[in-house]
């Protein structure tokens, strides 16, 4: 099975199961990285495994020893707060700066961390277009030009062959196309929630349809309940 697709008249490959590459600006796309999010919810009383961004930044590192993108587009969401760059230290904060300076980084500015500065590297920015694409965090309603958006964690949840398949997914249509949240530590929202919905924006006959990365391919599902 072919693991890649056309999205606005380009070509992308899935770079393991929740990130982007684009080859024709060798450019690495992704998305609600939450880097922090442990320490954020120890700050409030609820512990969790501290290692959720050394083990999403190893898992940034091992695509870019992959794809060896020259640039890395991170969608927004970066860190669970804007306070959380801060935070970030010991081997996950080394990996971070060794990433930032072998590309060129752009942090796209989320709801999340909306005052992300780049301490560790790169430049933060609130939307980017690059050849025809739009990149931002949340997407944009009656945007026409084809835009690539995170923020809403999709997730494909089907009882496929007797089995329930969960998966984190991408959501695709004709100008639209949502990223899966990248982050250790991030949950998600069904592809059939009506805040996805509402995201995709559809117009006349449109439909969505969720990607699904599988071992060997990508699958490609109808999303019954977004239509126009």
């Amino acid at each position: 099975m072919k693991r890649g697709f056309e999205f606005g008249g380009i070509e992308f490959e899935l770079a393991g199961d929740t990130a982007l590459y684009w080859p024709s600006q060798a450019a690495l796309l992704l998305s609600d990285l939450h880097l922090e999010k442990a320490s954020a919810y120890a700050a409030g009383g609820q512990m969790l495994p501290p290692y959720d961004s050394l083990s999403t930044l190893e898992h940034i590192s091992d695509l870019v020893a992959e794809f060896r993108p020259e640039m890395v587009i991170s969608l927004g969401d970066n860190f669970h707060d804007s306070d959380g760059e801060h935070r970030l230290d010991g081997d996950a904060a080394d990996i971070l700066q060794r990433l930032t300076r072998s590309t060129r980084w752009l942090w796209i500015t989320g709801n999340h961390d909306p005052e992300i500065g780049g301490k560790w590297g790169g430049q933060s920015i609130a939307e980017t277009k690059i050849d025809s694409m739009i990149l931002r965090h949340q997407a944009k309603a009656g945007e026409e030009l084809p835009e690539i958006s995170g923020h809403f964690h999709p997730k494909f949840r089907r009882v496929i062959k007797g089995r329930m398949v969960s998966r984190r997914c991408f959501v695709k249509c004709r100008r639209k196309l949502i990223m899966p949240a990248f982050g250790a530590l991030t949950g998600g929202l069904d592809v059939s929630d009506n805040a996805i919905g509402h995201a995709c924006d559809l117009q006349h006959s449109e439909i969505a349809e969720a990607l699904v990365p599988m071992r060997d391919g990508l699958a490609r599902f109808q999303i019954e309940k977004i239509r126009t």
